[in-house]
């Protein structure tokens, strides 16, 4: 993950890092339990929030209305997250899913500026449990 002009604290660096490291997405309170800096829980969020406002994670939201982070891997001076998030009602787990580029038509003159795209089912790894 680049780090923008801002000053980098341990606790950020290890967010960075454990978001980087994670194919999926996670809640703070996963980030929190993960990280061995110490760190309360407000934090945590400032930091999410920060590293969300300058456009190196993206925040996800699931279907039953948690909140959940994930690094920017293909987002560059065009920030945009046209992708799907997939959200396993089974582990719990929400991945993004960069190779599926959602379509949709909107009437004229509406203008989108942020989209979120999430669904839910069961994802590969419980369906290969079954």
């Amino acid at each position: 993950m680049k780090t923008k002009n801002t000053r980098n604290t341990a606790a950020r660096s290890e967010i960075e890092q454990l978001l980087t490291e994670s194919k999926t997405a996670l809640s703070p309170a996963e980030l929190k339990d993960r990280m061995t800096e110490s760190c309360d829980r407000v934090t945590v969020y400032r930091i999410l929030d920060r590293l969300t406002g300058e456009g190196l994670v993206h925040k996800v939201m699931t279907a039953d209305g948690a909140v959940r982070y994930a690094v920017c891997h293909s987002c560059s001076d065009a920030h945009s997250h046209d992708h799907i998030h997939f959200s396993c009602e089974q582990c719990h787990l929400v991945t993004c899913l960069e190779e599926v580029k959602p379509t949709y038509q909107l009437p004229k003159d509406y203008t989108v500026r942020e989209m979120q795209f999430t669904l839910s089912g069961i994802c590969r790894e419980c369906s290969d449990r079954r």
